[in-house]
């Protein structure tokens, strides 16, 4: 058993160094090929496999679009995975844990580690939705002004897409890039409003291509969904307001008040309890 906690990793470890740190330049190269060799076999065989957990929409979402995308997001969720697996066994090295404690706690940090770096990919979607969500009142009245001014609606999302570093004007540089490949100019909205997952804007969206099909006015289009913008944004900060005075209502009930109550009550009952006494 010591052999198996003690020497066999210690020796396995002088072993990796060894080969790592080698002064064989030759060696160095072909363990670097090597290693990029089985990357890209691995993110390969990944890429085969069926997405069963949507996670190419979400890494579509968030504008990772290349082919090559999902294959590279599972490789790296891999190898969290195994690094955090191998934790434990670092703590048998120490000996402050047995085999079998390790290899417990190296499933369940393996799986845990998997599910976080999945959780972490929805984060990032879920935080782009609301930066985007919170972009769009602006974003919808600059281009108000634009077409107002006297522009046409589609040099007006280039006007905003070259002027502005927001998420929402890339996707409006997206439009323009597509418009200019050949792609009718309400084909592209539409595209848009599918892929941002977002009732307003895809509401803003279907007004502005029936607008533009039916020739109707688009300023009044633009100033109704600015109004309706501005007023979910505020009712979007006021149940924020909300859900925070509820949160810090949780410290003054369970930690502030016990404590108070506690202070007020301690004199009285150190007198009955030295009475009593």
């Amino acid at each position: 058993m010591f052999w198996l906690q003690v020497v066999a990793p210690i020796s396995l470890a002088i072993t990796g160094f060894a080969l790592l740190y080698s002064d064989n330049r030759n060696r160095k190269a072909l363990f670097k090929s090597a290693y990029a060799n089985a990357r890209v076999q691995l993110v390969e065989i990944v890429q085969r496999q069926s997405d069963k957990s949507e996670v190419l929409p979400r890494l579509e979402e968030i504008g990772q679009v290349k082919q090559e995308a999902y294959g590279e997001f599972r490789y790296r969720q891999l190898i969290v995975a195994c690094g955090a697996a191998l934790l434990p066994f670092l703590a048998l090295v120490l000996m402050l844990v047995d085999l079998f404690q390790a290899i417990s706690f190296s499933i369940f940090m393996g799986i845990g580690a998997y599910l976080i770096y999945d959780r972490h990919l929805s984060s990032l979607v879920k935080e782009r939705r609301t930066v985007i969500e919170s972009e769009f009142p602006a974003v919808v009245e600059m281009l108000t002004l634009a077409i107002a001014a006297g522009e046409t609606p589609i040099s007006a999302f280039a006007r905003i897409a070259d002027r502005s570093d927001a998420f929402l004007a890339k996707e409006f540089a997206k439009v323009v890039q597509q418009v200019r490949l050949g792609s009718p100019f309400h084909e592209a909205l539409d595209e848009m409003g599918r892929n941002l997952k977002s009732a307003s804007i895809r509401r803003f969206i279907d007004a502005l291509v029936m607008a533009l099909v039916r020739g109707a006015p688009i300023v009044e289009v633009l100033h109704r969904h600015v109004a309706e913008a501005r007023i979910n944004q505020r009712n979007l900060v006021m149940d924020k307001a909300g859900k925070a005075e509820t949160s810090m209502m949780i410290p003054i009930v369970f930690l502030i008040l016990p404590i108070s109550v506690l202070f007020a009550l301690w004199p009285s009952i150190n007198q009955l309890s030295f009475f009593a006494s």
